[in-house]
């Protein structure tokens, strides 16, 4: 029975599937950036109700802050069917991957949890928390999707694993370290002046476990991790130039690095212009392309692969030489 409903369903071929992965992926990115502008806007309770705004699904007669935040969510309708097409598709695809299959079944249900978040960040007044776990669980969401992308592109066993630990644990370990970075970021904006609210008798809560000087002390402690990241990117594309990585996560890490040096000089100005909106827009739209930036360069890196030993007939066992295990799914 089940051959026969997969001979009735119009079959996808590997090639059109990435394409679906990939839109589904720049989808999610364009919701951070308009997600972002809801927040620095002020335009955190344009819409004051969850799912409604302002007691109606359809909206006609909205001031700018009520335009921004149901613009928002009408695009979290064009993510959702992104996404739902990622999910689906897998299971059109031909050849099928479980793989596929089980990265695709991600992205619907983070964009329902993405929904219900913001919907309690709204109905609690912009409670920081549930701020910042909806920026957090966008990252998270990215991650899937660039690994679904990545994927996609690739079949199972294509690519030949990497013996040199060097060559991928450095840029696993930059990823690590980027989460919390990230964290320390939402923590900050988190602790500032954009809670995101218009200020017109709208009350909302703001970080301040460290009281007056809360925002101070974690804009610090957010650059120092963020140029030990900075550090840490650039002794990586060192040792990675050094040890003949391959060109993909060459090129990876350098746009890494950039981004980097980008969000420094903007993470300087920022604080010394007293956090206009305009500038740390651009600080977090920089942050989830230095995110995308890195697991590009995870998945450029490739998996670790076994060394094993063979010996070579022509010197009857006597010569060795080393060869990489490519055992196991795609790279």
């Amino acid at each position: 029975m089940r051959a026969r409903l997969a001979q009735r369903l119009p079959a996808i071929s590997p090639a059109a599937y990435a394409a679906i992965t990939l839109a589904a992926l720049v989808s999610l990115v364009v919701i951070v950036f308009t997600g972002a502008a809801v927040r620095l806007t002020g335009s955190g309770l344009g819409c004051p109700d969850w799912p409604d705004c302002n007691g109606r699904i359809v909206q006609t007669e909205l001031d700018s802050h009520g335009v921004i935040e149901y613009g928002n969510r009408l695009f979290t309708g064009v993510v959702s069917l992104a996404v739902i097409a990622a999910s689906l598709g897998a299971f059109l695809r031909r050849p099928f991957r479980r793989d596929l299959a089980i990265l695709g079944g991600l992205l619907p249900l983070g964009v329902v949890g993405q929904a219900v978040i913001g919907g309690l960040a709204v109905l609690s007044g912009l409670d920081p928390g549930f701020v910042m776990a909806h920026y957090s669980l966008s990252m998270v969401l990215l991650a899937a999707s660039v690994a679904l992308a990545w994927r996609a592109r690739h079949e199972p066993g294509e690519r030949e694993r990497v013996a040199d630990r060097w060559q991928v644990l450095p840029v696993r370990a930059l990823a690590v370290w980027a989460t919390v970075v990230i964290f320390a970021g939402t923590a900050a904006t988190a602790s500032g002046p954009h809670a995101g609210a218009a200020g017109t008798g709208e009350v909302v809560s703001r970080l301040s476990f460290w009281g007056a000087d809360t925002l101070n002390s974690v804009i610090h402690w957010h650059g120092r991790m963020s140029t030990a990241l900075g550090l840490g990117a650039l002794a990586t594309w060192f040792v990675l130039r050094r040890r003949g990585a391959r060109p993909g996560v060459i090129r990876a890490m350098t746009v890494l690095c950039l981004l980097l040096a980008a969000q420094g000089i903007v993470g300087f100005a920022q604080y010394e212009l007293e956090l206009p909106p305009e500038l740390v827009w651009v600080h977090v739209a920089l942050a989830t392309l230095t995110w995308l930036a890195l697991l590009w360069a995870v998945v450029e890196a490739g998996t670790l692969g076994r060394l094993r030993r063979s010996a070579s007939p022509a010197a009857g066992g006597g010569a060795r030489h080393d060869v990489v295990s490519s055992a196991g799914p795609g790279g």
